[in-house]
């Protein structure tokens, strides 16, 4: 199948038109057209309804969608295994973190690497647990740190931290002056959550059942740089991983443990063909200590 079609069909399914899916991919209108057209015959499948100008995806060019994205994975990991053949084993380590820890922890870290290893390329990329979990299945990445469980194979899982989610509380409210927070204190309080698609978003409404506590939270995210800043707004109380927690600092906000105790659960995704060098081990040592002193500054 020539890959040509393939990637008109995504750029398409990507822009929503084909005219911005031509201007990403350089060509003119009436080329990615064509190749849209080759591939239907090719195919022997509508993948687009075409009224007027506009063209919208069929349910098979959904499904094909999927298809070809597991496979663009495997190229962009071909394309990164023939860049760190051509610069060196050692001179470049990839990476993929989830935004708790890429935000903050993670750029404060490679100052200090920097130092020490000033001639290594980092390539880093902030992402959600689960595209990190992807990445590190399909060996594109030499490390990556992504919160449990994994659905996945093909990397080695090692035990990075299970800090506890820790409740930020605006400085003036009623409940700024506890020594800790629990689910019954938050029954009729504006409450920010996490969506039912985080480990989070499960997590909570389990303490809040065993807690005999109606669960009915005001807003839902998806980040805990989401619910500090509207926790430092003043809106509501909310539960952020510790990492977040230690890294902001605001004197309208106040960080309270909260209890039942819910871990932050993050492991070290190691994938299985891509080898450490001497610098790789070198970052993971330095994240081991940051953790370790990061954690430290948590209330208790």
């Amino acid at each position: 199948m020539n890959l040509l079609y393939l990637s008109a069909f995504r750029a398409v399914m990507l822009t929503g038109t084909v005219s911005a899916a031509a201007e990403l991919l350089g060509r003119s209108q009436p080329a990615v057209s064509r190749l849209l057209d080759k591939l239907e015959a090719e195919l022997g499948v509508t993948l687009f309804e075409r009224r007027r100008g506009l063209v919208t995806p069929t349910s098979v060019a959904r499904l094909l969608l999927d298809e070809i994205e597991r496979a663009f994975v495997s190229l962009d990991s071909l394309k990164t295994f023939a860049a760190r053949v051509a610069e060196g084993e050692s001179s470049r380590i990839d990476a993929a973190l989830m935004p708790a820890l890429a935000h903050s922890f993670m750029p404060r870290l490679l100052a200090k690497f920097q130092k020490e290893w000033p001639r290594t390329r980092i390539v880093f990329h902030a992402t959600v647990s689960a595209r990190v979990e992807e990445w590190a299945a399909s060996q594109q990445i030499d490390i990556g740190l992504a919160e449990t469980p994994f659905r996945r194979s093909g990397f080695r899982i090692e035990p990075f931290s299970d800090a506890p989610y820790i409740a930020a509380v605006p400085r003036d409210h009623p409940l700024a002056d506890r020594s800790r927070i629990e689910p019954a204190d938050l029954a009729d309080v504006p409450f920010i959550s996490w969506t039912a698609l985080t480990s989070a978003g499960q997590l909570v409404p389990q303490a809040f059942r065993a807690a005999g506590v109606r669960y009915a939270p005001t807003y839902e995210t998806t980040i805990s740089a989401a619910v500090w800043e509207m926790v430092k707004s003043g809106i509501g109380i909310g539960l952020i991983d510790p990492y977040t927690a230690v890294s902001q600092s605001d004197e309208h906000v106040r960080l309270i443990p909260f209890s039942p105790t819910i871990p932050f659960n993050v492991a070290l995704l190691r994938p299985d063909t891509r080898s450490a060098n001497r610098a790789v081990e070198a970052l993971l040592d330095l994240l081991a200590t940051e953790r370790d002193l990061a954690l430290r500054q948590l209330p208790r």
